[in-house]
Formats: C-alpha cells, structure tokens, sequence
C-alpha cells in the first residue's frame, strides 16, 4: 500500500514538472503579443498624443492586456519618483523585476533592453522607429514561439508523466 502511494506520488510529481514546462511554453506566445499591443499603444501615445514618457506608461498600463501591464506601470512609478534617473534606467529596473516572472527568454529580454536605451533620449520620429523594430523583431518572436509551443507542448507534458512512470518501474 505504502508503495503504490509513493508511486503515485512520483508520477505525480513528474507529470506536474512536465506540464510546468509545457505550460511556458504557452505562455510565451500569449506575452509576446501582450507586448507588442502595448509597444504600439506606446508608439500612439508618443506620436499623436504627444504624452510626456511617464504618462504614456501610465497610459499604457491601464490599457494593455494584464501580462504586459506590469512593465509600463513599475517603469511610470520609477519616472514619476523624480529620482533623477533616466528613462533607460527607469525601464531597465522595471524590466529587472518584469522579466523574472514571465515566460519569456533572454533574447526576448534583449529587444526589450535595447529598446530601452532609446526611450527617451531622442526625438519623437526617432523614437518611434526603435518601437516599430522592437515591434517587428517581437513579432517574429512570437511566430517563432508559436511554432515551438506546438513542438513542444505535448512532449512535456506527456514525457513529465512517462519519466514518472519509467521511474516507478526502475525503483519497484
């Protein structure tokens, strides 16, 4: 009895680890679509609304899907604070306590920083056109994270479950 309850606890533990990974991969997708509506919602406050940057982040959080909200509201508290620091600073401490819990990987972290060191510090056309390649190049991202998360989705989560049972069969 004692060992069938630790089997199942073991199967268990490796399907949840399994399905974990798996569901990072679905996550992805989903986030770097948040992303790129908010980054356009920041293009259409930059360009036509003619919003100082921490009120278009402002702006942008309340509208922006929840996955990406957190980003633009802690980068428009840092501008509002009057620290002194400059808005790459600002969005470069908001991306560090962003990027921690999201699904996303490192090369999607660097669009974002490098968008980061533009905000800012150039003119409003020249601003724009860093948003639209960090747009395009989260796009192809996202195309490419579809493709994977339907690789990949399934192995995960059917390999968490057999690497459990294939455990259970080794130790009983």
């Amino acid at each position: 009895m004692l060992k069938l309850a630790g089997a199942a606890l073991i199967v268990a533990a490796s399907g949840l680890s399994g399905m974990a990974v798996a569901g990072s991969y679905s996550r992805r997708p989903g986030e770097l679509r948040a992303l790129r509506a908010a980054l356009q919602m920041l293009e259409t406050e930059i360009a036509y609304g003619a919003s100082q940057l921490p009120e278009a982040f402002s702006r942008v959080a309340g509208c922006c899907e929840e996955a990406a909200a957190p980003l633009f509201r802690r980068a428009a508290a840092e501008l509002s604070a009057m620290s002194g620091i400059t808005a790459a600073e600002a969005w470069e401490k908001s991306l560090a306590g962003y990027y921690p819990g999201t699904a996303l990987k490192p090369r999607d972290l660097s669009i974002l920083r490098n968008l980061g060191s533009s905000l800012g510090i150039s003119d409003r056309n020249d601003q724009i056109k860093h948003l639209n390649l960090a747009k395009e190049q989260i796009e192809l991202e996202a195309v490419a994270a579809e493709a994977e998360a339907s690789r990949n989705v399934k192995l995960w989560s059917y390999l968490g479950f057999l690497a459990g049972l294939a455990a259970v069969l080794v130790l009983y």
